[in-house]
């Protein structure tokens, strides 16, 4: 990207530009991206923080998750293909970055050493999904840890009760219960990878469960296209891989919600009906859309956009859009083309590709952040002031028969 031609655009557009720009670079930005995604996921949150517990909690888990996203995924792979490939020649070293499907289709001989290898450091990443199941168990335990509560009712501020000390016990037991499960689950895929690193090439079994691992769509489903197409891209374990190095697939991200959804409904159940019920309401929205859902509304936005006419310059044929790096070249050509100057196609083209991905971010945080976030808390304090007053009429009710002398009758 040229330097001169950003610093032409106007100040807001130059801002708006330089933000996409790092959206872009996948790799050696974590930790911007770390601080933009966290930003847009807590700062709702905050907003709509019922106590300070909530805070606490709240802000604990999106630091935590953003934390397993930019940055457990490119440290476990690193250290896993570090491990399973050092004693393979500087040659093969390569292939277990190359892209898995090709590597299928190739040599047997080459598919027999590579592939095993590159599923032994693909069950490494399991440790992403299952510590984030153990994330809410680690939060109830800080929060009983620091605030000295476990009753959800109390933590949102719906009431203020005194809590048991048997069901705080209750609580923490449960915890550590599924933190130590989480380990167990973990050292069992370390497990499973040493042998299948060390015994996968001579094992026709081991071979065929590393495919499994790595392309699920393709040893299941290899009759139908779209079925092989889908499990491979949303649930193979294999990393995705960006300027040669290792980071977090799609499949691995949606094991991670998957894995780690079952940890936030065991979490929230321990602490009550009312953080069951939010949990309930919140997580599958947000679930599918991290998933697929943001993905589903970029290329619907894309249509829309080619379909009316707009950004033709940075909308192709099948929805692809030039990255920042490549406006540049493309503004020079339209500009010799139209015979104009190459700084206002620059800032058209600009305008265009924050449009682009502006328009799917502020709806990720407007309606997946702030609506999502309020609404769950309005539902969960309605659905609680409808038991409370359900509540109290059945007790009114029952009252009223004892003292009119046909609470038995009714029961008869």
């Amino acid at each position: 990207m040229s330097v001169n031609l950003i610093n032409t655009l106007p100040q807001p557009l130059k801002i708006a530009s330089k933000f996409v720009i790092h959206n872009e670079q996948a790799s050696g930005l974590s930790t911007s991206r770390f601080i933009q995604d966290t930003g847009t996921c807590l700062l709702p949150k905050a907003v709509f923080a019922r106590s300070k517990e909530d805070l606490a909690e709240n802000t604990f888990l999106e630091l935590s998750e953003s934390g397993l996203v930019y940055f457990a995924p490119g440290v476990v792979g690193s250290i896993a293909q570090k491990t399973y490939s050092k004693k393979l020649p500087s040659e093969l070293k390569k292939m277990v970055v190359s892209d898995t499907v090709s590597l299928v289709k190739s040599n047997s001989n080459l598919k027999k050493t590579i592939l095993p290898i590159k599923a032994a450091i693909a069950l490494c990443s399991l440790f992403i999904p299952l510590a984030e199941f153990t994330l809410n168990y680690f939060k109830n335990l800080m929060t009983l840890k620091v605030f000295k509560k476990s009753d959800f009712n109390n933590i949102a501020n719906l009431e203020k009760s005194h809590e048991d000390i048997s069901s705080q016990k209750k609580v923490a037991k449960s915890a550590y219960k599924n933190i130590s499960a989480a380990t167990l689950a973990f050292v069992g895929a370390l497990i499973s990878s040493f042998v299948i690193a060390k015994k996968g090439s001579s094992s026709k079994l081991l071979q065929n469960f590393s495919e499994l691992v790595l392309l699920p769509g393709s040893k299941l489903f290899s009759n139908n296209k779209k079925l092989e197409k889908f499990f491979n891209k949303y649930f193979s374990l294999d990393f995705a891989v960006d300027n040669g190095k290792l980071c977090l697939s799609k499949g691995q991200l949606t094991s991670t919600v998957l894995i780690g959804g079952a940890g936030y409904f065991g979490a929230s159940k321990d602490r009550g009906r009312q953080n069951f019920l939010e949990t309930l309401f919140r997580f599958p929205l947000v679930g599918f859309y991290i998933i697929t859902g943001s993905e589903l509304f970029e290329k619907g936005f894309k249509k829309l956009l080619k379909k009316m006419g707009k950004c033709k310059e940075t909308i192709g044929e099948n929805l692809e859009t030039p990255s920042f790096k490549q406006v540049d070249d493309i503004s020079s050509k339209i500009a010799r083309e139209k015979m104009s100057s190459v700084e206002s196609v620059y800032r058209k083209l600009a305008k265009q590709k924050v449009l682009i991905f502006g328009v799917p971010f502020l709806f990720s945080m407007g309606f997946m952040g702030f609506f999502v976030a309020g609404i769950s808390n309005l539902f969960t304090r309605y659905r609680y002031n409808q038991g409370k007053k359900l509540n109290e009429n059945s007790n009114i009710f029952v009252q009223e028969k004892v003292k009119t002398g046909t609470f038995g009758a009714f029961f008869c």
